[in-house]
């Protein structure tokens, strides 16, 4: 019985992880697409975006429920209560993440509407490819149990502040330049701003996988922290 009792348990462990791991593919998908639709600005696109971001929010209450349930009927303990409030603390910034598309998605609606920045959308997009590469850099570590790649997305924090604080620069001297740029960049600064916010959930999610596998905080003071504009 006892046996029966401990298999159990980690199947239902491992079926909260695998719906943790479908969660930040969709994440991963609507991020993605939300860049693609600031640069191609593709109004079918953002609007498909913005109507997905429900089964995100359905995800994560339904990865916080079981979770939830887990603690309470199991009594998880070390390893395991650390897999279990990884997972739903890892829904959390996904379903955040999930959020800040759907608010790039609404900004590249308005952007459609206005005459193409190419230059300012070249920049949007290298940030947006950074930050799409560590959500998948850490979401990949964390379906990998992978300490050493999640330690590498956390350590690079920095370099998300850095062209967050360029394409700042970059805005403003549009503005300045010319008073009719001022509404769609200042979208468009709205749309970078979204971008460090999911570069900041992306080492939110590597602190917690680095926890769930040591048991232990990262240190904080290894990492210098770029001050963001």
């Amino acid at each position: 019985m006892s046996e029966h009792i401990v298999k159990s348990f980690e199947d239902e462990l491992n079926t909260l992880t695998a719906e943790t791991t479908r969660m930040a593919g969709l994440t991963e998908s609507q991020v993605a697409d939300a860049i693609a639709a600031v640069v191609k600005r593709d109004p079918e696109l953002a609007t498909a975006i913005v109507g997905r971001d429900l089964k995100l929010d359905a995800a994560q209450i339904d990865i916080e429920r079981k979770a939830i349930r887990m603690i309470a009927i199991r009594q998880p303990m070390a390893v395991d209560l650390r897999r279990t409030v990884a997972a739903m603390k890892i829904a959390m910034n996904l379903e955040r993440c999930g959020d800040l598309a759907k608010n790039i998605a609404k900004r590249a609606l308005v952007l459609n509407e206005a005459e193409p920045m190419t230059p300012l959308t070249r920049s949007v997009e290298r940030m947006g490819k950074l930050v799409s590469t560590r959500l998948t850099a850490v979401l990949d570590a964390y379906a990998r149990s992978d300490l050493e790649r999640a330690l590498a997305v956390w350590s690079q924090d920095d370099e998300v502040d850095e062209h967050y604080n360029a394409l700042f620069r970059e805005l403003l001297t549009y503005m300045m330049a010319d008073p009719r740029t001022i509404t769609p960049a200042a979208h468009m600064l709205f749309v970078a701003k979204n971008l460090e916010r999911i570069g900041d959930h992306a080492t939110n999610i590597a602190e917690i996988v680095h926890y769930e596998i040591t048991g232990e905080d990262v240190i904080f003071a290894a990492r210098p922290k770029t001050e963001a504009l």
